[in-house]
């Protein structure tokens, strides 16, 4: 079967294209999942640590509420409380409506139960009762069970770190295995690069040179070419084309020499 010189050139380019092509896609689609999936993670793990620094944050502001309450002051002290508590129970309710870790329930159901017990303690008179100035009282009760209440957040807020940590690592190796098709796909190109310039200089290079050298070293006495072309090609047609031409002239030097 004829193959010209022409179509064996197109199809090796063609190859070479589809080579990096593929490999493109593939690079291209791995890194777009691996894109969603790492907007996905850090954000839902982001979001709950956030609200975890917004509990930790409304704590702190309810310990100084207690304070004030335990100085006499009412007013000051119970505004403090009352608005750190709204702002409690707006970051609890982010990170209730955002498990995305295993196990990460069972910490909410545990800062759930220990603000709830370290709330009742703060939501009873404390001004103008015997617990007023009583430091024992606070440091002992109350003050502990807002300690255990910080435990609990800072258990959920290490967990969400945590997993940031892992996804990160994760990234790491998801990361390498997109790269591994662009790699392959450099390492095959330049391969095949060496194998079509090799192609090239075989079957193209090399058969011209030797047409040129056989036209060079022509002597009239010769009736073709003295050239061995193997190929199925334009220049397999070049050469006969030459040795036809070479046989006319030759048959019309005789014919002329005969007159």
């Amino acid at each position: 079967m004829k193959k010209s010189l022409k179509l064996k050139i197109y199809l090796s380019f063609l190859l070479l294209i589809a080579m990096l092509a593929v490999a493109g896609v593939v690079s291209i689609y791995e890194f777009r999942k691996l894109s969603d999936n790492l907007q996905s993670l850090i954000e839902d793990n982001y979001k709950t640590i956030k609200a975890a620094k917004n509990m930790m944050e409304a704590l702190e502001r309810e310990d100084s509420g207690v304070l004030l309450l335990m100085m006499g002051e009412w007013e000051h002290g119970r505004a403090i409380l009352d608005s750190a508590d709204n702002s409690f129970k707006m970051a609890f309710g982010v990170v209730k409506n955002n498990i995305t870790e295993s196990g990460e329930d069972e910490h909410i159901i545990n800062i759930k139960n220990k603000y709830e017990t370290y709330k009742k303690e703060w939501i009873l008179p404390i001004v103008g009762t015997s617990k007023q100035n009583d430091i024992v009282w606070y440091k002992s009760n109350i003050h502990q069970k807002f300690l255990n209440v910080k435990e609990a957040v800072n258990s959920l807020m290490l967990l969400n770190e945590e997993s940031m940590h892992d996804t990160a690592s994760t990234i790491k190796d998801k990361a390498h295995r997109a790269i591994m098709p662009g790699i392959v796909s450099i390492i095959s190109a330049l391969i095949f690069s060496l194998m079509l310039s090799f192609f090239i200089t075989r079957y193209f290079v090399h058969p011209i040179e030797q047409l040129v050298e056989a036209v060079k070293f022509y002597e009239p006495d010769q009736k073709l070419l003295n050239s061995s072309i193997s190929s199925n090609d334009e220049i397999k047609q070049l050469e006969q084309a030459i040795n036809n031409l070479l046989v006319r002239l030759v048959n019309e030097n005789n014919s002329y020499n005969k007159l």
